[in-house]
C-alpha cells in the first residue's frame, strides 16, 4: 500500500509538472480534483515556491483546508500568508473540530474571529474543549465526537441510537471500533466493541458485556506516551478523560500515526541539528540562519580540540606517529559514546531510564565497553608496535584508547540524562556535546601520555 501511495504521489508530481510547464491549467486542475489531500500536500512540498502558489490557486476552497492540515507548519504559514481572509474562511469551514484546532493559531486574527462567530453553540463548546489542551498531549490529539452510552442500556437500544445518530449526522465517527460506556455523570466505565454489539443477543445489557480492562487515557498524557500505549496494546481507538475521570473525547489510530511520523522526522533531523527545518524549498536566508547555529557550535568544539593539540605541538614534531594515531583514539571514543548515547536517549523516550536506574545503566555500559576496550586496545597496541616498531608507543596508544572508550560510554550515559533534566532535547544537543567530550579528552589523553612516557 505504501509503495502504491508513493507511486501515485510521484505520478501526480510528474503530471502536474508537465501541465504547469505547458501552461495547461485545466489539466492541472483536473489532476488536483481527482487526487486526495495527502497526495496533494506531498506534491506541493516537492515543488519550489512559485509552483506551489500556482497549484494552491487551482485548488477548490473546500480542498484547501484538507490540504493545509497535511502540510508542514512552515509551508502552512507561507500558503496562509498568500491567501485572502475570505479564502481561508471557506477553506477551514468544513474541517473537523480537532483539525481546526490544530490550524487555528496559525490563522490570521480576522479569520479566527469569523470562524468562531459562524459556529453554533454546540460546535463552539466542542472546539473550546479541544483547545484547552496543548497539541502534544492526549487532549490535543483527541476527537470530541466520541459516542457514549450508559451501562444499563440494552444492545437493541444502542443499535437504535447509532442508527438515529447516523441519520442525523450523515455518518458515524471515523475509525469507530467501539462505543464508550459512561454513567449518568459521564464518568468512564468501559468499552463496548462493535463486534459484540452486532453479534450478541439484542436484549443483553451493556454493563454485562462491556470491557472494563481498557483504561482511559488522561487528557494531559504526552503524545509520545499515547503512541506507545497504542503500540503496546494494539489499539484502534481509546477514550480520553479529564482530571476527574469524565469522558471528553477519543483518540484514533490515524492521530497516533501522525505522532509517530513526527517523532521519526524529529529524530532524523535532530542528528544534523535541523530540528525546525522541514521545507526543502525554504528561503535560503532562513535556512542558512538555522543551520548556522549548530555549525557555529561545532566550530567552537573544533577550535577547542585544535587548541588541545596545539599544546603538544613539540611532542608531535618529535614523534610524527602521534599525528597519525591520535584521530583513531578520538574516533573510537566517539563511536562508543554514540552507541551508548543512542540507547540512553531511546530509554529516556520510553521512560525506561530515569533517576532510579541511571546508576545501573552507567555500570552496565562501562562493563560492556570494558570488554570491548580490552579487545580493541590489545589489537591496536599490536598494530602500532608492528607498524612503528615501538613497544612503548603501542602501550601508550592502547592505554589512551581504553581511557577514551570508557570516557565515551560514561559521557554517552550522563550527557543525555543531564540534558533531559535541564529541559534540553538530548536528541538535538547530545551528539554535539558528546563529540566535543570524546575529541578533546581523546587528544589530551593520548598526547599527554605520549609526552610523559615517550618524550
Amino acid at each position: 500500500m505504501a509503495d502504491q501511495n508513493n507511486a501515485n504521489d510521484s505520478q501526480l508530481f510528474t503530471n502536474l509538472g508537465e501541465a504547469l510547464n505547458t501552461e495547461d491549467l485545466n489539466r492541472a486542475a483536473a489532476q488536483l480534483q481527482a487526487s486526495h489531500p495527502p497526495a496533494i500536500a506531498n506534491t506541493l512540498e516537492s515543488f519550489p515556491w512559485e509552483r506551489r502558489l500556482q497549484i494552491w490557486q487551482l485548488l477548490a476552497p473546500q480542498m484547501k483546508g484538507a490540504v493545509l492540515i497535511e502540510l508542514h507548519e512552515e509551508v502552512q504559514d507561507g500558503l496562509i500568508a498568500e491567501s485572502t481572509p475570505d479564502e481561508l474562511i471557506k477553506s477551514v469551514a468544513g474541517l473537523d473540530i480537532d483539525e481546526l484546532a490544530d490550524l487555528y493559531e496559525r490563522l490570521p486574527e480576522k479569520v479566527r474571529t469569523v470562524v468562531l462567530q459562524t459556529m453554533d453553540e454546540r460546535r463552539r463548546q466542542r472546539f473550546e474543549a479541544v483547545r484547552r489542551y496543548p497539541d502534544n498531549t492526549a487532549g490535543g490529539l483527541m476527537d470530541v465526537d466520541a459516542i457514549a452510552v450508559r451501562g444499563d442500556a440494552t444492545l437493541d437500544a444502542v443499535l437504535r441510537y447509532l442508527r438515529r445518530t447516523r441519520r442525523q449526522q450523515g455518518e458515524l465517527p471515523e475509525h469507530m471500533d467501539a462505543v464508550i460506556v459512561v454513567d449518568r455523570a459521564s464518568q468512564y466505565l468501559g468499552i463496548l466493541s462493535l463486534s459484540d454489539l452486532v453479534s450478541l443477543e439484542e436484549n443483553r445489557v451493556v454493563s454485562e458485556i462491556m470491557n472494563t480492562k481498557i483504561n482511559p487515557i488522561p487528557a494531559m498524557t504526552p503524545a509520545k506516551k499515547v503512541a506507545r500505549l497504542f503500540e503496546d496494546y494494539d489499539l484502534l481507538s481509546a477514550p480520553v478523560v479529564d482530571e476527574n475521570g469524565k469522558l471528553i473525547g477519543r483518540i484514533t489510530v490515524d492521530d497516533v500515526v501522525d505522532v509517530i511520523r513526527e517523532e521519526a522526522e524529529h529524530t532524523l533531523m535532530s542528528k544534523a541539528g535541523l530540528e525546525e527545518e522541514s521545507d526543502m524549498f525554504a528561503p535560503i536566508i532562513s535556512s542558512a540562519k538555522r543551520r548556522a547555529i549548530w555549525l557555529g557550535v561545532n566550530l567552537v568544539n573544533a577550535f577547542i580540540a585544535a587548541w588541545v593539540i596545539g599544546q603538544f605541538e613539540n611532542s608531535i614534531k618529535q614523534l610524527v606517529a602521534l599525528a597519525v594515531l591520535m584521530p583513531i583514539v578520538a574516533s573510537m571514543g566517539g563511536i562508543a559514546g554514540t552507541q551508548t548515547l543512542t540507547l540512553v536517549i531511546r530509554g529516556i523516550a520510553l521512560d525506561q531510564v530515569g533517576p532510579n536506574n541511571i546508576g545501573r545503566v552507567l555500570r552496565k555500559e562501562l562493563g560492556v565497553i570494558s570488554i570491548n576496550a580490552l579487545l580493541f586496545a590489545l589489537t591496536a597496541a599490536a598494530i602500532a608496535m608492528i607498524w612503528y616498531q615501538n613497544i612503548n608507543l603501542g602501550l601508550v596508544f592502547a592505554s589512551a584508547l581504553t581511557i577514551n572508550l570508557l570516557n565515551g560510554a560514561m559521557a554517552g550515559t550522563i550527557i543525555p540524562f543531564a540534558l533531559h533534566k535541564l529541559g534540553i532535547d538530548p536528541a538535538l544537543a547530545g551528539g554535539v556535546v558528546l563529540m566535543a567530550t570524546t575529541d578533546v579528552l581523546g587528544f589530551f589523553t593520548f598526547l599527554g601520555l605520549a609526552t610523559f612516557f615517550l618524550l
